[in-house]
């Protein structure tokens, strides 16, 4: 198994996953030798692929199982990779040599992900519901004596996404000629046998940017294009998949990947696509409250509107201070006109596509149902108010992330040790209901939000090694973040001039992704990648 000796192979559950190591694993050292990728050790396999107009396709494809991207892996059940590339399409001939790298996450709800056992592309798996290993994967890595943690908070109603909603991609990607490569990563609610949480924040971008690492420095072994690499996520896999992009190269993550024995190679990607993407997190309060603030929960309970008022109030102080220019010409951001910027940007032109592409019975019946709406001249109009109305109940209590009583799974996410839960703002711990904080954030989060915050290394330190072309979707009916998240993001993105394709799907919620045929053709596009079919 692979070129190099495969030294650190964790057994797993039965299961050998090959790190294709050096003979020293215990080695701090990221030379690029030390993990070599094997192109002969694939399965052959073929895949029946439906496209978005319905038509069938046959794809066969190489597929490389679990291989472990770092020489020092903490637990070899999520730091593991698995790989798909196209040998023929329709009985076609397909040259993958040089084709973008669909590099599409699983992760959801910041929770592990695994490839463990995956047999085919489309494998990967996040653990839901308290940290639970994925269906029929193995619990965890012997070497670490891991088990998820079961008592692990939740989400505060985070449906918690993961990549199977967006899993159309890899199948398309596939079918249209392009690798796929689907890495695990470490969750938050991984917990060794001492009791210490092992998978919480930096871990699951370090993984991901390992991940990079490992495919760029197996240039010429492994399929593909490692400078056309087109990251994918969904929910937290979105937020992670945005802090890939934006991190490209950062010198912030390297003792961390140093530790890893990750590949000697860049960390940079060429595209990001994110959907849903949960970042932002000591601003989210906030943004959450100044979007749904005045929407009831599914109980019909209005949230207490002094915490709403106050976290209102931070976000407007947040959003001035970014400075940002609206996308279209719109001029200047704030939230005395972000919810203008809303309507006009996003909310009214996806409510006119979604119009539009009705039967004139089924728009009409769609109008007469939602009258909030003014249909005329082939476009939507509308007020945020109403729009907020028509969403309906918020997800989230208040508040939405860092939690009082430490019950988010974002208090999950930065926990530390034996730790389960901690507060990650000044104002959820000031306001902390537990009596097991200090009421003071710890001193190591301030860093820890700097090393999972996209818009940290767009704002503050912006880098220029950075993903340069961006897609973002989020659902108009997502109330598990706010829909200003995406949006503060894009237009920064659009400010320093990166190319920025984000719209919102009319009346989808979390997770939603309704035009995946588009993001493979936008793949194609960024990249310059023209497909080399034989006979």
């Amino acid at each position: 198994m692979g070129i190099g000796a495969t030294a650190g192979v964790a057994a797993v559950g039965g299961i050998a996953l090959s790190a294709n190591a050096s003979s020293d694993p215990k080695s701090s050292s990221s030379s690029s030798d030390t993990l070599v990728f094997d192109p002969d050790a694939y399965t052959k396999l073929t895949k029946t692929v439906t496209d978005t107009e319905g038509t069938e396709h046959t794809v066969v494809y190489h597929f490389w199982k679990a291989i472990t991207y770092v020489a020092n892996p903490v637990d070899a059940t999520y730091q593991s990779l698995i790989v798909s590339s196209p040998v023929s399409v329709d009985g076609k001939t397909v040259d993958a040599s040089n084709a973008p790298i669909l590099l599409a996450n699983s992760i959801g709800g910041y929770l592990p992900a695994s490839v463990a056992t995956a047999t085919e592309v489309g494998g990967g798996g996040s653990a839901m519901g308290g940290g639970a290993a994925p269906s029929g994967a193995p619990s965890a890595s012997a070497s670490t004596s891991a088990s998820a943690g079961a008592s692990a908070p939740g989400a505060n109603g985070n449906t918690n996404a993961t990549g199977g909603a967006t899993s159309s991609n890899q199948l398309l990607a596939l079918a249209a000629g392009y690798v796929v490569i689907e890495p695990g990563a470490r969750g938050r609610t991984l917990k060794n046998s001492s009791g210490e949480y092992y998978g919480t924040a930096p871990t699951a971008i370090v993984d991901l940017k390992a991940a990079v690492r490992y495919v760029k420095s197996n240039k010429g072994r492994i399929p593909g294009n490692v400078e056309r690499i087109v990251s994918a996520g969904t929910s937290a896999g979105g937020a992670l998949s945005s802090l890939l992009g934006a991190s490209g190269d950062s010198p912030i993550y390297d003792k961390y990947l140093k530790a890893l024995g990750a590949a000697d190679a860049s960390d940079a990607i060429f595209a990001t696509g994110a959907w849903c993407p949960i970042t932002d997190l000591e601003h989210a309060d906030g943004a959450y409250e100044w979007n749904w603030g005045a929407n009831d929960l599914s109980t019909g309970k209005t949230v207490d509107q002094t915490v709403s008022k106050a976290l209102q109030a931070q976000f407007a102080e947040y959003q001035a201070g970014l400075k940002l220019r609206g996308l279209g010409g719109f001029g200047p951001l704030n939230a005395r006109n972000l919810d203008a910027y809303m309507v006009e940007q996003y909310l009214e032109p996806s409510a006119t596509t979604y119009l539009a592409a009705l039967s004139d019975s089924a728009r009409a019946t769609y109008l007469k149902a939602n009258t909030f709406i003014t249909w005329s001249g082939g476009k939507a109009t509308f007020t945020w108010a109403d729009f907020l109305t028509h969403v309906g109940a918020r997800k989230k209590d208040a508040p939405a992330f860092d939690a009082f009583d430490l019950s988010a799974g974002e208090n999950n996410e930065f926990g530390t040790g034996t730790t389960l839960a901690r507060h990650f703002t000044a104002y959820g711990a000031k306001n902390d209901s537990t009596g097991l904080s200090s009421k003071r954030v710890p001193s190591d989060i301030p860093a820890k939000l700097d090393l999972m915050n996209p818009m940290y290394h767009l704002v503050e330190k912006v880098n220029p090694n950075r993903s340069k072309h961006w897609w973002i979707r989020l659902g108009t009916k997502d109330s598990d973040t706010s829909l200003t998240v995406a949006a503060n993001l894009a237009a920064r993105l659009d400010n320093l001039g990166d190319d920025v394709n984000h719209i919102y799907y009319w009346d989808e919620g979390h997770g939603a992704n309704t035009d995946p045929g588009d993001f493979i053709k936008w793949i194609a596009q960024v990249t310059g990648h023209k497909a080399k079919r034989g006979k």
